[in-house]
């Protein structure tokens, strides 16, 4: 009985650490619902960076980096970065209401099952914010990158 429940959790184990992206990965398939319950599929950028904000509502230090990125998503070039939000909140009313305060107008998307929501899982977000940015091409090139990083491969 030991042996069967030794290799139950170590498959397990095994397969939440493959489940987190390196740097390298391609993005994963990813399909969410919006603030209006509309699914969006996020897929490989067309010709842009993408960076995927992962957050939540009731998360101070994310509420906080909301404001610096608003500002910073002002700032760049629509036609170079697509930058998606998606909160791991488990009310998606608090999600709304934060949306609207921290004016976010880029695309915001929900996965409510906190951090065992399947996006966070497949990506191992361990911790909030979090944010990964990708190639045109669809590749992971930086996780929790600063600005200046941004700007960097913009350029």
């Amino acid at each position: 009985m030991r042996t069967i429940l030794f290799i139950i959790l170590l498959l397990a184990n095994t397969s939440i650490v493959t489940a987190q992206l390196k740097i390298g990965d391609a993005l994963p398939e990813v399909a969410l619902k919006n603030q209006n319950n509309e699914v969006v599929g996020i897929s490989q950028p067309q010709g842009k960076l993408l960076l995927i904000d992962f957050w939540a509502s009731w998360c101070a230090p994310c509420r906080l980096a909301n404001k610096k990125l608003v500002k910073f998503h002002n700032s760049l070039s629509a036609d170079k970065i697509q930058i998606f939000g998606i909160s791991i909140d488990t009310d998606k009313s608090k999600w709304i209401k934060a949306i609207e305060k921290d004016n976010l107008k880029f695309t915001q998307l929900i996965d409510p099952s906190g951090f065992d929501a399947g996006t966070a899982i497949r990506f191992g977000v361990e911790a909030l914010p979090a944010k990964f940015l990708f190639t045109e091409k669809g590749i992971l090139i930086a996780i929790n990158p600063t600005e200046e990083e941004i700007i960097k491969y913009l350029n």
